[in-house]
């Protein structure tokens, strides 16, 4: 790589940085081509990305960002995974790496909070924002329903009084 395709290249990954919200840090080692494709399809499907960088430029563009605190992570073959969304890359690589156990988590950031293995999972375990908006929209549309299912069961009940004279009568 010539100088200027570093700096393009730090430029870059600074850019990315500066604008994620969280980054997530793994070793994939011994890992196919395949399943690498399977791993960036899976991030873009969630809003994610994932970026195979060396880890001196990446050190590099890291500097000034929020996700600084990831740098000392980044030893040996790593691949760093972003996404504006804080669920979805911690998501896909929790998964990821359950199904290959080439694929090791090293840890991440969250904003300027450094997050380790275990905050990684923790992360990935909460819901994601399509899920929390769907259900608000739940909790906003119940009230309603039961106001309809209220107002309509008052006359249910007339007419099933009224309905029962209506038999006695002509049982009698």
């Amino acid at each position: 790589m010539d100088r200027a395709a570093k700096k393009e290249a730090v430029d870059s990954l600074n850019g990315l940085f500066q604008t994620t919200s969280v980054a997530v840090v793994a070793h994939y080692s011994g890992l196919t081509v395949a399943q690498m494709q399977k791993l960036r399809q899976q991030m873009k499907q969630a809003g994610a990305s994932v970026k195979v960088s060396k880890n001196r430029l990446a050190k590099i563009a890291l500097e000034g960002t929020d996700v600084v605190a990831i740098g000392s992570l980044l030893k040996g073959p790593t691949v760093i995974a972003t996404s504006d969304d804080p669920v979805a890359a911690p998501k896909i690589a929790v998964e990821f790496a359950k199904a290959n156990e080439k694929f090791v988590i090293l840890g991440g950031s969250m904003g300027k909070t450094v997050l380790n293995v275990d905050g990684v999972k923790a992360l990935a375990s909460l819901p994601s924002l399509d899920e929390l908006r769907g259900k608000l929209v739940g909790l906003l549309v119940a009230p309603a329903t039961k106001i309809a299912q209220l107002s309509t069961a008052p006359a249910a009940k007339v007419a099933r009084v009224v309905q029962a004279y209506a038999s006695k009568s002509e049982a009698a």
